[in-house]
């Protein structure tokens, strides 16, 4: 697919572009006239899932042919290597670190709380992951020079000495970062010797992980390899490119990792090809937002190079609106409002935003209009009905179980949802929950309930509700993690059940 080429084979795309469709587009111009199993024999490599359903939709579009092989970068680190083991799962990584976290903090109880276990745990295990993924060994962490007035940094240290052992034994199992930059390195050294006779394309990625990044030189070196870079500025001088390297504070800006991926490759950015003949949508715009995100020491090139643009000033801004917020609220309110307007005039409309407080309240705001966005990014498990139900059930376990706590259950949508009629639940709830009020329980107990259930009608719910209390109250204590998980589930079945209900409701 490619002819010969002396240095890397890197491409780029431009801001603005529909980076799948051009993708595509691409590889299709670079095959020509081509067998039909041409476009089959290809490999690609996408960043994301998203990316990956997304390339697959665009060839569905037809003609009627054959797809190229599309791979998730993440399933490299799954995939079988002689020699190499598969990834350790993330949770037992994090159990066996809290464990050794925790007999440290038993050692010594001025280090850091009992309850900070898991967390620190968490913590070490996300550092690890990183300095695996980016090959840094753990020694070298004590080699850093780091004003310590205040001790954190050596108390940090501790944490760190205790596990690294543990993390660099013979026989410990990668992280799936690690094993990543493992199989991108073994990958390496195969096709350093016999290189795949099948074009390979990585495209999407930036290089902002280490492991990633090993992966992109090695393909972009293949000799029918090549990398798509996303979002690559093509109107910014080779000084400013060359200042990246070695202005301080520079990796804040969106061609930073450009430039370090293209200074590996011994590659200058007026070697990056545009993958496309297509233009960007508005390369106006583009040139504006080059000039705009010019680094710190060389910002005064705004000066110099604006007046140019003024005859584009237009061009460039045309379909632009800036809205300025009062407060966080407001600003939600304004753009669910936006979009609310864009589908009653039968316009695709798109919010995009790292925040992802943000994007749950434009969310809720969109909500009262009975309108549910399409969410890419998904809604995390812990927020979703399921999730706050099973967080619930989990704070109910440490005792005491108080009367707030308790009626937040029963209030649940996901409570006594497995009989016919979730009408008598509601009113009993109800009922139950102003008889609390009104007496001031503040932590009820199964006497309490069968001391309000005196009408006939109330006593098989109330014995149900004093049944899940009974339960919560005899599992209290220091339990093993697997029965503190059955205990959990069981009682998250019983409370979503219902009285007299089988199943888990």
């Amino acid at each position: 697919m490619f002819e010969p080429s002396a240095t890397p084979r890197v491409y780029g795309l431009p801001p603005g572009a529909d980076f799948g469709r051009a993708v595509i587009e691409g590889l299709l111009d670079q095959l020509g006239p081509a067998e039909p199993d041409a476009l089959a024999r290809v490999e690609i490599i996408v960043n994301t899932r998203r990316l990956q359903r997304r390339l697959r939709d665009i060839l569905d579009e037809g003609p009627a042919r054959l797809h190229p092989q599309i791979r998730a970068l993440g399933d490299l680190a799954l995939e079988p290597v002689p020699g190499l083991p598969l990834p350790i799962p993330p949770l037992r990584r994090r159990l066996d670190l809290m464990r050794l976290v925790r007999r440290l903090i038993e050692a010594q109880p001025d280090l850091a709380p009992k309850v900070a276990a898991f967390d620190l745990a968490e913590s070490l295990a996300a550092l690890f992951e990183e300095m695996h993924g980016e090959g840094v060994d753990p020694a070298t962490l004590a080699g850093i020079e780091v004003p310590d007035t205040s001790g954190h940094w050596r108390r940090s240290l501790t944490f760190v000495d205790l596990v690294a052992d543990y993390l660099t034994a013979a026989d410990a199992l990668p992280d799936a970062e690690g094993r990543l930059r493992q199989v991108a390195a073994g990958l390496s050294r195969i096709w350093a010797e016999k290189p795949p006779d099948h074009p390979i394309l990585l495209i999407g990625s930036t290089g902002s992980r280490g492991a990633t990044s090993v992966m992109m030189e090695a393909i972009a070196r293949l000799p029918q390899g090549a990398v798509i870079l996303p979002g690559f500025d093509f109107d910014m001088p080779l000084t400013v490119w060359d200042g990246l390297r070695d202005m301080a504070g520079s990796e804040d800006h969106p061609q930073d990792r450009f430039s370090r991926f293209l200074a590996r490759l011994d590659l200058s950015p007026s070697l990056v090809r545009p993958w496309t003949k297509t233009a960007a949508p508005n390369p106006a715009r583009n040139r504006l937002l080059s000039l705009s995100l010019r680094p710190a020491p060389v910002t005064d090139q705004w000066q110099e190079q604006a007046p140019a643009m003024e005859p584009e000033l237009e061009t460039a801004c045309a379909g632009l609106t800036m809205v300025t917020a009062d407060s966080r609220r407001e600003e939600a309110d304004v753009i669910a409002l936006r979009l609310r307007t864009a589908l009653e005039d039968g316009k695709v409309a798109a919010l995009i935003s790292p925040d992802r407080l943000l994007t749950r309240q434009v969310t809720a705001a969109l909500d009262r209009w009975g309108i549910v966005p399409d969410d890419s990014a998904g809604t995390p498990l812990h927020l979703s009905p399921p999730g706050r139900f099973l967080a619930h059930v989990l704070e109910a376990m440490e005792p005491p179980l108080t009367a707030e706590l308790l009626l937040i259950l029963l209030k649940h949508p996901l409570a006594a949802t497995g009989a016919e009629d979730r009408g008598p639940h509601l009113r009993f709830t109800r009922e139950l929950e102003l008889s609390i009020r009104k007496k001031g329980i503040p932590y009820p107990t199964a006497d309490t309930l069968h001391d309000w259930a005196t009408e006939d009608e109330r006593k098989e719910w109330a014995e149900w509700v004093a049944g899940i209390v009974t339960r919560i109250e005899a599992k209290t204590g220091q339990i093993g993690l697997e029965q503190r998980l059955n205990h959990h589930m069981q009682l998250a079945e019983a409370i979503a059940a219902g009285p007299g209900a089988d199943g888990a409701g």
